[in-house]
């Protein structure tokens, strides 16, 4: 009423004003305010409405630009994963519905594999559950199990879903960031990036419900060692705690380390969700299937979450993946299984990105396992003066000056940071190598021209 006698006044006239008022462009702006202030967001998202990779990945798109932000790989998949969904397409019964909790082909064949790897056997019906992706897979474990709140701890820097996620589901996100120790002469590794025990036990308490756990990590590729899982573990125990343990690149890991599954140590089965991908696994972002594996008292609230949102996934995907596993099954721990081959051949990308970013003068952190690796940029000559009115953090506006002037796109590590942390890691950026050499050479080709023109 106000705002019509506001415009009545000021154009003089009432019969100017319903002319205004009843023009169809007016009209449609007024009803789209009108609801807008009705139907606003439900408060659980409130403010959770950026994404990194919505940003990054739109700004990707030129074809002119080499893209080494997002880990979209673009070497192939295994021949023989993209023949078993040939075969499957071909198959009536299996274009329909399957359970809904895992296919039961896929279940028995997760089951198999990973309990080689626990003390004991996993039931493939109550103890896994098979959803759209790791995505799912984590936002069904923090959605049944975390209440509001509930504090559960995240360890900076984090997977950017991590914090939405929990605050979502009403609980509160505790940080606590890795930090680096002191590296003199020799290069910079994601081992040297640790968490301070003390620190760490100060995070716990009587509210504490879960922690997220991310090994090997993303974005720093470190891989945990025993000796620092057991002092997550003796934490959870000691203030009887969750763990969800994001480990998709669990097989992604680099020669002198070794992955170890934090829920097979004593004590943390009962209280450890593992989550993995098969996105990770076989090079097929785009089938966007994940799995939860942990003790039925738990999974069974994950799939109290399932049935009453997604109830199901792609039937085909699921059967093509089941067989795949069991081929890699039947041929564990040889040269030729792709648990084994994959590795070794992304060490090599690796290693000739290490070079390449320390031949311009960067101090790369060099990954022990997934495969991304992070350099501080912030010695490049790097003119961001046209973007000097931008409150983003240094890497955000850097990425997008080296994504419209060079050519180059990555992704900023502050993107994976709270609020308060943010300063603390914007200099680094994350670049992606699980590339075709031909991808790897176009980048190194913009890389080096750069660094002569600085020089």
């Amino acid at each position: 009423m106000f705002l019509a006698q506001k415009t009545l006044c000021s154009l003089g006239s009432r019969a100017k004003f319903l002319k205004m008022i009843c023009s169809p462009k007016i009209f449609r702006l007024s009803t789209s305010a009108r609801m807008s202030l009705k139907f606003k967001n439900a408060k659980r998202i409130e403010g959770l409405d950026s994404n990194v990779w919505i940003e990054f990945t739109k700004l990707a798109a030129d074809p002119s630009v080499v893209n080494l932000g997002q880990g979209l790989p673009d070497i192939p998949p295994p021949a023989y994963v993209k023949e078993e969904l040939s075969k499957v397409a071909a198959m009536d019964s299996l274009n329909q519905y399957t359970r809904g909790f895992g296919h039961p082909s896929l279940v028995k064949a997760l089951s198999g594999l990973y309990e080689k790897f626990y003390q004991n056997q996993i039931d493939p019906d109550k103890e896994i559950l098979v959803t759209v992706g790791a995505y799912g897979s984590l936002f069904n474990a923090i959605q049944g199990l975390i209440d509001e709140g509930d504090e559960v701890i995240v360890i900076v820097p984090f997977y950017d879903c991590y914090e939405p996620m929990v605050r979502m589901a009403g609980g509160t996100p505790v940080f606590i960031s890795l930090r680096s120790k002191p590296v003199d002469g020799k290069k910079w590794s994601s081992s040297d990036w640790t968490l301070d025990p003390e620190e760490l036990a100060s995070k716990f308490n009587s509210k504490t419900k879960a922690i997220i756990l991310n090994s090997p990590h993303n974005p720093f590729g470190k891989v945990y060692t025993k000796e620092e899982l057991q002092v997550i573990a003796d934490l959870c125990i000691k203030y009887d705690t969750l763990c969800i343990s994001d480990e998709v690149y669990e097989w992604l890991v680099y020669s002198g380390r070794e992955h170890l599954k934090i829920a097979t140590l004593p004590g943390m089965w009962e209280r450890t969700i593992t989550v993995g991908s098969a996105g990770k696994t076989f090079n097929v972002t785009g089938w966007k299937l994940g799995w939860s594996i942990g003790p039925n008292h738990l999974i069974k609230h994950l799939q109290t979450v399932q049935q009453n949102s997604i109830y199901a996934c792609a039937t085909p995907l699921q059967e093509a993946l089941a067989q795949a596993f069991w081929i890699e099954i039947k041929r564990m721990g040889e040269p030729e299984c792709y648990f084994n081959s994959l590795p070794k051949e992304l060490e090599v990308k690796r290693d000739r990105m290490v070079h390449l970013l320390e031949s311009v003068g960067l101090k790369p952190i060099v990954p022990e396992g997934g495969y991304f690796i992070i350099a501080d940029v912030s010695s490049l000559d790097a003119d961001l003066s046209d973007m000097k009115n931008s409150d983003e953090p240094y890497d955000y506006k850097f990425v997008k000056w080296m994504t419209k002037n060079k050519k180059l796109s990555a992704i900023p590590v502050s993107a994976f940071c709270n609020k308060e942390t943010k300063l603390q890691f914007e200099k680094f950026v994350r670049f992606c190598f699980i590339k075709k050499d031909s991808t790897l050479d176009a980048a190194e080709e913009i890389i080096k021209a750069w660094s002569r023109q600085t020089s």
